[in-house]
């Protein structure tokens, strides 16, 4: 059995040059509107070069709206905003059947797509509706279609949901089903920036800015580069390193960790060691690098891994949270044999 997943050829060779040149402009572009979050921005640019799905997690101000906005711009992708409320209707996102008349005087069924119909769909607030409303955007993540009424709409590619999460103001919301959260390849969360990073935001944005932003290349370079990323060859070995930290999330697993163990109710699923993967497949091309290694494993397993581990009780009594006992689980399994 072969130790390498994956096949780049020579013309890839040139597209991987292509790509990574092509990363470098994005987050040139993008850094001319989004000040700072240099990690968020290398991350999410990450996901979409994977074609994956991203919950964006910050406190208000931190231009989570304005972020994926700009980066719609920059792909020149179809862009759609949907604000979640309380009251919204799976309809409102997918679309709804409606009966029409037509120019002979009778009567039929009509699709009218709803905002979902987009390459970058920005669900905004997503846990302040029900799970009912929520569970609308199931099928269009995971099938890339929507179901109305029995008949089936598909989707354009690509294809991207970025969602964004309020930390706090928990009342009345909705927390994310754990099958919800599964399907988001990455949980991202913005931080407050830095003093000059601040004060530069400040100035910048209270004098005239006028910022126009061009589409970096097209929708069907970006697909090449999509493809591209699935050939990047990715040994066993980093294959194995990415399951055993999987499975080290894992309370009931005998490769367990001993911190999910003592603090873990539920670690994380198979699609988990898929994930880091994929993403490490994507941060390689980012990099121009030609095979995935345990780096960028490293790199992408915190924003895979985070929205998939459920902590205990024990873990809330002594101030742990989730991203504290994923931290610690990835220094754990860091040894030196897959540091290569």
């Amino acid at each position: 059995m072969s130790d390498q997943v994956g096949e780049i050829g020579g013309d890839d060779v040139a597209l991987l040059a292509e790509a990574s040149q092509g990363f470098q402009r994005l987050e040139s572009e993008i850094g001319r509107v989004i000040i700072g979050q240099e990690d968020t921005v290398r991350s999410l640019l990450a996901a979409i070069f994977c074609e994956g799905h991203v919950l964006l997690v910050g406190v208000p101000g931190l231009a989570k709206t304005l972020l994926v906005k700009t980066l719609s711009q920059v792909l020149g992708w179809d862009f759609r905003r949907i604000q979640f409320t309380p009251d919204m209707m799976p309809a409102d996102i997918i679309g709804m059947e409606l009966l029409q008349e037509d120019a002979g005087g009778g009567r039929q069924m009509r699709f009218v797509p709803g905002p979902i119909f987009a390459n970058i769909i920005l669900a905004d607030e997503i846990n302040r509706t029900p799970p009912k409303t929520q569970s609308a955007l199931l099928e269009a993540m995971q099938e890339l279609q929507v179901t109305s009424l029995g008949n089936r709409h598909g989707l354009d590619r690509p294809f991207v949901v970025v969602a964004t999460q309020n930390p706090i103001e928990q009342e009345g919301t909705y927390p994310l089903p754990e099958a919800q959260l599964d399907r988001f390849m990455f949980s991202l969360w913005m931080d407050y920036p830095g003093v000059e990073e601040e004060e530069r935001i400040v100035m910048e944005t209270t004098a005239p800015r006028p910022i126009e932003l061009e589409p970096v290349f097209s929708k069907e370079q970006m697909m090449r580069f999509q493809a591209l990323v699935r050939r990047i060859p990715v040994s066993r070995h980093v294959v194995g390193y990415a399951v055993a930290l999987a499975r080290a999330t894992r309370p009931d697993s005998p490769a367990s960790s001993e911190l999910a163990t003592r603090y873990v109710q539920w670690g994380a699923g198979p699609r988990a060691g898929q994930h880091m993967v994929l993403a490490g497949k994507a941060l390689a091309v980012l990099d121009g690098e030609p095979t995935v290694t345990a780096k960028h494993i490293r790199q992408a397993a915190p924003h895979v891994l985070r929205h998939r581990v459920l902590t205990n009780y024990q873990a809330a009594g002594e101030g742990l949270s989730t991203a504290d006992i994923v931290t610690r689980i990835i220094e754990e399994i860091s040894e030196p044999q897959y540091a290569q």
